[in-house]
């Protein structure tokens, strides 16, 4: 996991030294709970930023084993990159900062992961807890942890949203069955992506505008593609991480589906090596798709 400390952690001191005494409260809190290492174990929240939680921790976990094997119960959410500061939210919970009183998430960060993570957790029949229930928490203007990432309605860009589809490259498939692909689908587009940073996070990438091949527009005008295919990569965060495998940058062959106001990559080839994905391409020019039955 990536480290996440810094200037957040650093505000929340800050908040407590201006609040005052903790008193009667800070005393009965270390009657009742006690600090502790945040083991290694404990992958969701090791290298947070803060090396010591409270036990019992703010979901009313009691033990070290009862934590982390609560917690880890999370990290394929987190894996899913449904939102960048989901990892703070679940970590202030599950291992809260050991200070002299109990600091919660606030109520906006809350409502922000969930706003990206329920659906993605939908996708697999799971609801939003209750535990987590967003009313519980503080209103902003209490003391509690606030968002870190810019706020979605005031940034230019799409916070990402994972897809409840996988999407992987294409093993080897045969010229023909990469012809049939593309008849099927929507849209075929040969694209040059780049990845802006090589964080363990959510990363951003972008389309190479200068390397956009249209094989197939479908619905959509040719001039409309490079600019879906760049809201595709804004939104659909692990889609694009499983197509990248963790490489600085890659040409490939996306087809996809036209939904409402938005393009759905459902295959993915890369373009290096592969002489039947080349073949494909060369005999798309002339290839007659069979009618398709309505």
């Amino acid at each position: 996991p990536s480290r996440l400390g810094g200037p957040w952690l650093l505000g929340l001191l800050a908040c407590l030294l201006l609040w005052g005494s903790p008193g009667a409260w800070a005393s009965y809190l270390r009657r009742s709970s006690s600090c502790m290492p945040i083991p290694h174990r404990m992958a969701l929240c090791y290298d947070i930023g803060y090396s010591e939680m409270r036990i019992p921790n703010l979901l009313e976990h009691e033990t070290m084993p009862e934590v982390i094997q609560q917690s880890s119960s999370w990290l394929p959410l987190l894996a899913r990159e449904c939102h960048p500061d989901a990892r703070i939210f679940l970590c202030s919970l599950f291992a809260p900062i050991c200070l002299d009183r109990s600091i919660y998430p606030c109520r906006s960060l809350c409502e922000a992961v969930k706003r990206s993570c329920a659906p993605v957790m939908a996708c697999y029949g799971y609801p939003w807890p209750e535990i987590l229930n967003c009313n519980k928490f503080p209103a902003d203007h209490e003391l509690c942890i606030a968002a870190v990432s810019t706020d979605e309605n005031s940034s230019s860009r799409r916070m990402p949203r994972a897809s409840c589809k996988d999407c992987e490259l294409e093993e080897v498939s045969t010229a023909r069955e990469i012809l049939e692909n593309l008849c099927a689908n929507d849209f075929a587009v040969k694209i040059r992506i780049l990845r802006k940073n090589m964080t363990t996070t959510i990363s951003d990438f972008d389309l190479d505008p200068s390397r956009v091949e249209v094989l197939k527009h479908g619905p959509l005008l040719r001039t409309e593609i490079p600019a879906r295919l760049q809201q595709w990569l804004d939104i659909d965060a692990t889609c694009v991480h499983n197509i990248m495998r963790g490489t600085h940058a890659g040409v490939f062959i996306v087809s996809g589906e036209v939904q409402s106001d938005k393009v759905v990559v459902n295959k993915a080839y890369a373009w290096q090596k592969n002489r039947n994905l080349h073949q494909a391409v060369r005999r798309w020019k002339h290839h007659r798709c069979p009618e398709q039955v309505g």
